[in-house]
Formats: C-alpha cells, structure tokens, sequence
C-alpha cells in the first residue's frame, strides 16, 4: 500500500511541468487584456529585452504570505513579479519585471523580497539591473508590510548607485511611493501612450486642488521627457524600448570597476571632415545645430541622446571615439542660443557624474554665451543650479576633453569644462571668442562715457567693438596663457582627439580622503 502512493521520478517531473505551466500562464484572460492594450506581458518583455535563450528565472515558485481579504483563495506562483538574469549581448545584466496580470502589478512582502533578492544578486556579482516596472502600487491587503517593501527596494537603490548601472523601464502604471525606486536609478525609459509616473493621480488632485488633468498629462511619457525631466527617453511602442535599451548597455561597463566595452565600429581614426570648417556660421549670432558638430566627429555619425527633449539648450548623449564609448557634453545654439539655464545645468550636471562614477570619458563641445538672465533664474536658485554643473564637471576624474567651437563667455566659460575645471586637453576652433562677455556688452561697459562723448556714437562704438574683437573674440589670448592647449583647425578634430583619448587611457587622480563632497543640491 505504501509503495502505491509514493510518486514515481516520472509523476514528479510532471508535476513540476504542471507548476511551472501554471507560473508561466497564470492568467491568460489578463494577459489578452495587456495584449489589447498594446503591452506585452512580464515574460515577453524579457525575452525581448535579454538574449534569446539566456533568461534563467528565479524564486519561480514562491507565493504572497497574506491570509486576509480572501487574498487565502488566489495565490499565483511567482506572485506578481518575475526575477532572475541573464545577457545583453553576451553581457550578463540582473532583471526584474513587475506583472500587471496578477493584482494589477500591486507590491507586496514577497514580491519586494524578489525584487530585493534579484538587486543583491546584482551588486554581488557587478552587473547591472534592469527594473520593468508595471504596477497599480502598493498592494492594500498587506498594510504597511507592502510600504516596508517599498523601502526595502529604495536602499537597494540608493546602496547600488554608482556601483552598477540601474535602468528602470515604465511600461505602465507607477504612482504613489513607488515611483522614487525609478527616481534613484540611472536612467528612465518610457513608452509613449502606456507609461505614467505620478505622486497622485488625477482624481486626488482633482479633490485637493481642483485642477483637472489626465493621466497622459499629468504623467505621461512626453511630460516627464518634456517638462519634468524625470524620464531620459521616450519611445514609440515596447519593442523599439526595449531595443533602446539594448543598445545604452553597449556603451556602459557592468559596474564601477570596469572600463566600458571597447567595440570594433570600423570607422577610421584618421578620418578628416571637411564639413566641420563649415558649421559654425561666420554671423557669430547665427544658430547651429551641434549635433551636426557632434556627427561627423563620432565613430560612423552614431550618437545616442540622453533627455533629448528636456531642456534643449544643451545636448548630453553617448557615442564611440575610435570603438571608445564617451560621453558628448554641448551647448545648443539654435535652442535659446546655447545659454546655460537651471534645467540645462542639472541636465548636464546628472549626465557628466554619471559618466564619471562609471570610468565613462567625457567630451565636451563648448559654446556659451553665459547663463540665461532674468528673474525668474535668478529667484529660482541658478546661482545654486548652475554650481551643480561646475562642481559636476570638477569633481570628475575620468578623461576630459573640451573643444570650443565658438562662444566662450564669463563663468560659464569656466563651467563648461574648461582647463581651470581641471579639463585634461581644451581645443579651440579658430571660430572661438574666449572672453568675459561678447563684444557688444563689454564695449557699452568699458567705452560708455567715450561713446556718449564722441560726435559720432555710433561710428565710435563700431569701431571700438571691432578693436575689442580684434584683441579678445578669439583663442589666442587663452592660448597665450596655456588655458588651451591648441587651436586646431576643425577638420582635423576627430583625430587629435582620438590620440588624446588614447594618452589619457591611464590617467590617475589622487583625491582627498573625504565621505562624500556636498554638492549644492
């Protein structure tokens, strides 16, 4: 009799395969719904995100703990999130993805634990971690046990910051507490039409303020990439995010300790362009665009923008430099004539310590006419902004290179990564104006009483402007001093800077021996 009810070898891996089936598939009602929405399911999106085949799941079998509200009758395995790692181009990178299937993604103690369990995983072995994140929030049978989770997952984030990548996906729903787990990562991708990150949603605003607002309004992928810079890019539909994301982790190494991933892009290092003596309008007021600079000097054209519509006045991105991934850094002239502003300061200044808390060399393309005056500026804090920029670009120890194209004025010639913010190689194009202020102000300034004096006011103060360009709007006084180590002709300045790159691969820098620096936040 005993021997009739034990399991054979054989009944036991049936079951498994029942089980399995059973955490694979454990709505299908639900997943047509997603599918009608046009979202894939938790599974399809990493089978889309990571090599085919590589995927290796874990915590498959484990259930919610909770025993109220009927939540005894309905416990899926896996509960509602599915963890494990696996490769990104032969990579291997850690990967959570929230299911919308099962309690509308909502987190509970076991599903944080997961989450928790895949982020340990990740910092201990020194690979990155994608989070997909599709979730009503926290999950209201648990009580407070679902906002310890929550808190559980912010230290994983805050602990792994600077030490692996972290890339959070929005592919639905993320409000309340949960979106500050995103907040902290790296960078935000969102899909346009299906991803919404808020505090609260339309109708508590709606009951609290009385405004009225939809949820692709209030939250919505074009509104964080355009607004509220919380999100880096926006994409079209699922799969063209997920490719996206592919393509970031070819420029990022696995952790802090690494060097990115040099890759063959068979572009030739001493490759000239021509066009490059073309850019910059000979009108010093006349707009431009730098990505145009920024194309013809990366390995093949290939430059992939970070925030790209968030304050446009300046342009942050990644590219290769003779198969080395970089970080491009420029002032965008045809975008309120390349000033740097509050948005456009904490913008570059996120991007460039990015950049250097993972060994990422930066080049920074400079034209600048100064900050953007005003008082809205001024009484929003861009003393307090704009330092974040400078102190961004002087904290960083990786390889740093400037080329000036044109505009250098005032302090934010300083900030833009010029040698006293401890630049490695600073390049000038013979189109460049170093100099305190454009010709136009200084002269007003310096020659006021003389112009007001002369017969001839205006004639006196063209010619004094022409002999204060003469004199100051060019390079050669920055170079006079060493604060640039070379005006080059622009056609020739992928390879100098190739070579420089080249010299700087073994740059170390000694800090001091401190905590942390206080950047003004």
């Amino acid at each position: 009799m005993r021997e009739k009810s034990l399991e054979t070898y054989e009944e036991k891996l049936a079951r498994l395969e029942e089980l399995r089936a059973q955490a694979v598939h454990t709505n299908p009602e639900a997943e047509e719904k997603q599918h009608a929405k046009g979202k894939l399911t938790a599974r399809e999106r990493i089978d889309k995100l990571l090599d085919p085949g590589s995927f290796e799941e874990l915590d498959t079998f484990v259930r919610h703990r909770t025993f109220e509200f009927d939540m005894l009758r309905n416990r899926p395995w896996g509960d509602a999130v599915v963890t494990g790692h696996g490769t990104i181009d032969g990579r291997p990178v850690a990967v959570f993805s929230q299911d919308f299937t099962v309690f509308g993604g909502s987190l509970g103690e076991v599903m944080g634990e997961k989450m928790c369990k895949v982020m340990d995983l990740a910092a201990r072995i020194g690979c990155p971690v994608i989070g997909i994140n599709d979730s009503g929030g926290a999950r209201i049978q648990e009580g407070v046990v679902s906002l310890g989770a929550y808190g559980d997952v912010f230290v994983r984030n805050v602990q792994c910051s600077g030490v692996i990548p972290q890339i959070s996906v929005i592919m639905g729903p993320c409000a309340g507490g949960a979106v500050y787990s995103p907040a902290m990562t790296d960078f935000i991708f969102m899909v346009k039409g299906t991803s919404h990150m808020f505090i609260t949603g339309p109708d508590v605003i709606k009951t609290v303020t009385g405004e009225e607002v939809e949820f692709e309004e209030l939250g919505g992928a074009m509104t964080h990439n355009t607004k509220s810079g919380v999100a880096h890019f926006a994409c079209d539909d699922e799969e063209s995010c997920l490719e996206d994301v592919r393509y970031l982790m070819s420029f990022l190494p696995q952790n802090n300790l690494e060097l990115p991933p040099r890759m063959d892009t068979g572009d030739d290092p001493d490759r000239q362009e021509a066009d490059l003596d073309r850019v910059v309008p000979d009108n010093p007021n006349k707009p431009y665009d730098m990505r145009d600079v920024v194309h013809l000097v990366v390995d093949n054209g290939e430059f992939f923008e970070v925030h790209e519509h968030f304050a446009r006045n300046i342009v942050v991105g990644f590219a290769c430099l003779n198969g080395r991934p970089i970080g491009v850094v420029g002032n965008q002239p045809n975008q309120l004539a390349g000033v740097l502003d509050i948005a456009s300061s904490e913008k570059g200044a996120r991007f460039v310590r990015f950049c250097d808390a993972f060994n990422i060399p930066l080049l920074t393309f400079c034209d600048v006419p100064g900050f953007l005056p005003g008082t809205s500026q001024e009484w929003g804090g861009i003393i307090r902004h704009g330092a974040k920029l400078l102190y961004a670009f002087t904290e960083a120890t990786v390889p740093k290179l400037t080329v000036i194209t044109r505009k250098a004025y005032g302090g934010a010639y300083d900030v833009m990564n010029s040698k006293h913010m401890l630049a490695d190689f600073n390049f000038a194009w013979p189109t460049a104006e170093v100099a305190v202020m454009g010709p136009e102000g200084a002269v007003n300034i310096i020659h006021r009483r003389d112009i007001a004096s002369s017969p001839t006011p205006e004639e006196r103060r063209q010619k004094l402007i022409g002999d204060y360009r003469a004199r100051f709007a060019n390079p050669y006084s920055a170079a006079e001093r060493g604060y640039l180590d070379d005006v080059i002709v622009p056609h020739k300045t992928r390879p100098k800077l190739i070579r420089v790159l080249e010299t700087l691969q073994t740059k170390r820098v000694d800090t001091p021996k401190r905590k942390h620096g206080n950047i003004p936040l």
